[in-house]
């Protein structure tokens, strides 16, 4: 690959080499040089930070466009932004983000038409908006607003109770949260909710820093207005200390229902907006029931408990001081699919399951004959059975996901037929907001070109009747001069990968343009058309195409999808993604030296592997927040829960497919392969936070260090000239929560330095 914009070498840091750390793994040795990173706290991974912050900021100050951008991100971010409206007793709420706002602010009003109140504004909380948010709930009665927030990114949460109707916060403070929903009973005295316990003394300074395992989650029940000292414990496995775990409460508050699993994935979705609508549970029940389910892992696998609260002679009160936890009876005893209640008619249960259906069906138990279970709606032949959801008293609202775009249907609850089909535009359905009881359903879709409509559907009338009732408006941006097409990409196996293509109407296919491509692919996950902001400026200031390729390891087409991307099947997700790269390039998109490949996360691994496989094919390389150890993630924080996508380096079998794609273990120098001796890595940047418990910084810090030495500064007159930096922030994490002013400095810094690796130019 030829050189980008950038002027020359770089005068890199020479970090420290540790040549006396190697493992044995089935007897291959495996060096860890820079093992000393791991230690976020010591005075040497702080100076080797530093040292990469300023060489960063020095290669960004030679980006050009980076006020530009910067300023004309912020611009396009300033549109006000809204989530559909939830309704709890007779309040509604909803959240709004007036534009550039650094966290959006809850408000309650008292009708749909009635004048808003603020309720809690986040941005209140600090000076530079880095506490958000984390997870909430209002009580049944809408009396009480559970909330928890947590600070610089961290997934740590602290849950405090507000009153709604003169917004006073009670004493209540729950520490240690994490990954955790907040459920309340419907007698409104208290709320189910997930902790850790503290992690030791030394590292309770600055929660989020550290990167012990996150071990032994148990479920508690607070009672409002008491200290959390004398809180329940309802649910405890030390035999199994990997296992996390949520709760949720029927309808009519006999029943509790609570998930013990790795809840990371729906934080994962959160952090990132590839959302994934389902079934929030604990919301759309008729009859009283407790249901409890436990998973092992990110497998979308879980068993299922349930509790007749009724049968409790003093409730939950009659647990107060004692040692027991609560009396769940199993239902579902094997990990071998998902289930997600959906609906409840005293002991008759419908669920949601990939039971022998990899794109999910509707079934139904009487929970008196436990073995008797019966279809509802089967397994679709071609689309994925994405959420059902139980409303107006006996109807269901399905949302399907069909070649990547979400279609709506009501269905009936008792049989499952269809009813009637909700008309859509080509994008995606999420913030569905709609309980049993109501026949009134709120939900928000978006799409690549649209920021965001708010639908109200009114299912009392025999043909559901839909009208917008909100629609964002970006100002300054004319959608109609946009494309957006789906085209199919044959893999390297033969497998048709599908991939969404945005650009500016009426592009000649010659090559000229500079191109960004962004892909996940991992744990079920299925990247939906989204609306960014910063994506549109690259659009219309950059003459750029953007293009999001749908890889195997999503849950796009099912558990069978996914499956496909994972485990010893791996490396089909760089292989898809690598031919989406190579479609682009060969139909006259854009070329090598043109092309911007970017992914968070998991995806950040992805980026990883494929730069270390195929530096040729990419002129610029953007890798946020990545899982780049492969051989010891599972030590750290939650990183044990995603053996069921990657493996574990302590199993013999899983090491070998783990060592051949690990981007720390397989950096190569590209000009000692090629014919011509030209090849080099692309303009890389790799991008961490302090705060990131979640893929903890350590991944992206062993990685860039082994970058710089085996490309750089090992060498004499490397022939890698193009830049090899990381993107480090302070008082950031993982990506949920992140302020919006930080949103807008991570887009003008990551896009400025493609804008100057693809020598790309701005068009006013």
């Amino acid at each position: 690959m030829s050189s980008s914009g950038f002027y020359g070498p770089l005068n890199y840091p020479v970090a420290r080499r540790d040549d006396s750390v190697v493992d044995d793994y089935f007897g291959v040795q495996v060096p860890d040089p820079y093992r000393w990173l791991e230690d976020a706290d010591s005075e040497e991974t702080q100076e080797f930070v530093n040292e990469q912050v300023k060489l960063t900021e020095s290669v960004l100050q030679e980006c050009e466009l980076r006020d530009k951008l910067k300023n004309k991100i912020g611009q396009l971010f300033d549109y006000p932004r809204y989530h559909a409206p939830f309704k709890r007793a007779n309040k509604y709420f909803y959240f709004h983000n007036s534009g550039l706002q650094q966290q959006d602010v809850l408000y309650v009003q008292d009708k749909l038409d009635g004048k808003p109140k603020v309720l809690l504004d986040p941005n209140q909380l600090s000076d530079d908006g880095t506490v958000a948010l984390n997870t909430y709930s209002v009580s049944e009665d809408a009396s009480y607003f559970a909330y928890g927030l947590s600070s610089s990114g961290s997934d740590w949460a602290t849950i405090k109770v507000m009153r709604t109707a003169d917004r006073t916060v009670e004493h209540d403070t729950l520490s240690w949260v994490k990954f955790s929903t907040i459920t309340w009973t419907h007698d409104n005295k208290g709320f189910f909710y997930g902790r850790y316990p503290p992690p030791d003394a030394e590292q309770t300074r600055d929660a989020g820093t550290e990167s012990d395992a996150n071990l032994n989650q148990q479920l508690y029940y607070h009672f409002v207005g008491t200290d959390q000292s004398e809180d329940i414990l309802c649910w405890k496995d030390p035999d199994n200390p990997e296992y996390s775990v949520e709760a949720a409460v029927t309808d009519d508050g006999k029943v509790i229902a609570a998930l013990i699993s790795p809840s990371y994935l729906s934080f994962e979705k959160r952090s990132f907006g590839v959302s994934r609508p389902k079934c929030p549970i604990g919301r759309y029940y008729a009859n009283p029931y407790v249901l409890l389910y436990t998973t092992e892992s990110c497998e979308v696998v879980n068993t299922v408990y349930y509790l007749d609260l009724s049968t409790q002679s003093n409730g939950l009160e009659g647990f107060r001081g004692g040692d027991d936890v609560l009396p769940f009876t199993k239902l579902v005893v094997n990990f071998d699919a998902s289930y997600s209640v959906v609906a409840n008619d005293d002991t008759v249960f419908t669920f949601l399951t990939n039971k022998d259906a990899p794109k999910y069906k509707l079934v139904r138990v009487d929970l008196n004959t436990p073995s008797i279970w019966t279809d509802v709606i089967p397994q679709s032949e071609k689309d994925v059975l994405d959420s059902a959801i139980a409303v107006n008293g006996n109807q269901l609202l399905v949302c399907y996901l069909s070649d990547v775009k979400h279609v709506l249907e009501v269905r009936d609850l008792e049989t499952g037929s269809l009813l009637h089909n909700l008309p859509l535009d080509i994008g995606s359905v999420d913030d569905i907001s709609a309980e049993r009881k109501d026949s009134v359903v709120f939900f928000r879709f978006t799409s690549f070109l649209s920021p965001g409509l708010i639908f109200k559907c009114d299912l009392e009338a025999d043909v559901p009747e839909m009208e917008i009732f909100r629609e964002t408006v970006v100002h300054k941006f004319d959608r109609s001069e946009f494309q957006v097409n789906q085209v199919f990409v044959p893999s390297k196996d033969g497998t048709k990968i599908p991939m969404f293509i945005v650009a500016r109407k009426g592009i000649s296919l010659d090559g000229s343009h500079p191109c960004l491509l962004y892909g996940y692919g991992g744990f079920n996950i299925s990247t939906t058309p989204s609306f960014d902001a910063s994506h549109i400026v690259l659009l219309e200031h950059l003459g750029a195409i953007f293009c999001v390729a749908n890889i195997r390891g999503g849950g796009e087409y099912g558990e069978e999808w996914h499956k496909a991307g994972s485990l010893a099947k791996k490396q089909n997700c760089f292989d898809d993604f690598i031919s989406a790269a190579e479609f682009l390039v060969s139909k006259g998109y854009t070329q090598r030296q043109k092309l911007c490949i970017e992914g968070e996360s998991n995806g950040g691994l992805l980026v990883g592997a494929c730069i270390n496989q195929r530096p040729d094919l990419f002129g610029c390389a953007l890798a946020h927040v990545g899982v780049m150890d492969m051989l010891r993630f599972h030590k750290f924080t939650i990183g044990h829960a995603w053996t069921s996508d990657y493996g574990c380096s302590d199993n013999e079998e899983d090491f070998h497919w783990l060592i051949k794609y690990s981007p720390l273990h397989n950096v190569r120098r590209p000009w000692e392969q090629s014919p011509d001796h030209s090849s080099q890595y692309p303009a890389t940047m790799l991008f961490t936070a302090d705060h990131d418990d979640r893929v903890v910084p350590l991944h992206t810090l062993k990685l860039l260090a082994t970058m710089q030495y085996v490309l750089c500064t090992s060498l004499e007159n490397s022939p890698q000239t193009n830049p090899i930096v990381g993107r480090i922030d302070c008082k950031a994490g993982h990506g949920a929560g992140l302020p919006t002013q930080k949103k807008i400095d991570e887009a003008a810094d990551s896009y400025s330095f493609m804008a100057k690796a693809l020598n790309a130019s701005w068009i006013d």
